[in-house]
């Protein structure tokens, strides 16, 4: 009776053991996640005051993995260049930074277009909306090399998100840098990310299509005095086919075809893109 007393206490611990290690496997991707998430930004992913539909972006844009690549920390200061009318990364970044870091939101001028005073008219709305996280915000005046986006030598980061095949096409893109540069700290990054191009068609070939080859804008940001640190490939997407007949802008969110084969470029996503980290020297 005691030998199968014992094979019974036996099993029982065996089976509590393989139950703990389970639980240990499955929680470690929680772990490793939470560890590189730059103690707490990721939190803000599930935030209230998200607007839902750029909560819907984040299984194609990545916001935690690409600014953790950047190097983002609660006591950064961050210059965000044109961060839209419903500010994306501004609802993960202005209420993360609030009590030790800055955000600066370089947005349009008097000299922007109409559409593009609207977006910044809504922006402010925006900032209103939720006044107390958002209080801290500090919005500046961009356009190319026009103003200073944040005082000379101040910031830790610059990061721009899907506005190179802009600038390259109105050729601003020289100013824009000489903006960068000038606002970042000496060392400071400049995080970017775009429309990655194809390669067998020149930079012209893609331009209106909203594509912008990934060796056209290295050489580019390092002509304007900076170097190519690292690269991830967090946001690549390979079932973009780059190939539409509304360019980049065919593919979610815009739907520039509106419901015609709606499921196809449902299905592709979000568009390729490159994600570079450079610093400047």
């Amino acid at each position: 009776m005691q030998s199968i007393s014992k094979k019974v206490r036996f099993r029982f611990v065996s089976k509590q053991l393989f139950i703990m290690a389970f639980a240990i496997i499955l929680a470690f991707p929680c772990a490793s996640a939470l560890a590189n998430d730059q103690s707490g930004l990721a939190q803000w992913l599930s935030a209230p005051h998200r607007t839902p539909g750029n909560v819907v972006r984040d299984v194609y844009r990545h916001p935690i993995e690409t600014l953790t690549f950047f190097g983002v920390k609660d006591n950064s200061a961050i210059v965000e260049i044109l961060p839209g009318s419903r500010g994306y990364y501004l609802e993960l970044l202005a209420p993360y930074l609030k009590a030790r870091g800055v955000y600066f939101a370089a947005n349009r001028d008097e000299l922007a277009a109409p559409q593009y005073l609207a977006d910044h008219k809504k922006f402010l709305e925006r900032l209103k909306e939720d006044a107390a996280l958002f209080e801290k915000v500090r919005v500046t005046k961009f356009n190319a090399d026009r103003h200073e986006i944040a005082p000379a030598g101040s910031a830790d980061l610059v990061l721009t998100f899907r506005n190179l095949h802009n600038w390259m096409e109105r050729n601003e893109i020289d100013g824009a840098l000489r903006a960068f540069h000038k606002a970042l700290k000496p060392g400071g990054v400049l995080g970017v990310v775009d429309h990655r191009g194809r390669t067998d068609l020149s930079q012209e070939a893609q331009m209106k299509l909203g594509y912008v080859r990934e060796d056209v804008a290295i050489k580019l940001i390092e002509k304007a005095g900076f170097k190519l640190a690292a690269t991830s490939e967090v946001n690549a997407n390979p079932k973009d086919t780059k190939d539409y007949p509304q360019g980049v802008w065919t593919l979610p969110p815009t739907y520039r075809l509106g419901d015609k084969d709606r499921a196809r470029y449902q299905a592709i996503g979000e568009s390729d893109r490159f994600t570079h980290r450079f610093v400047k020297h």
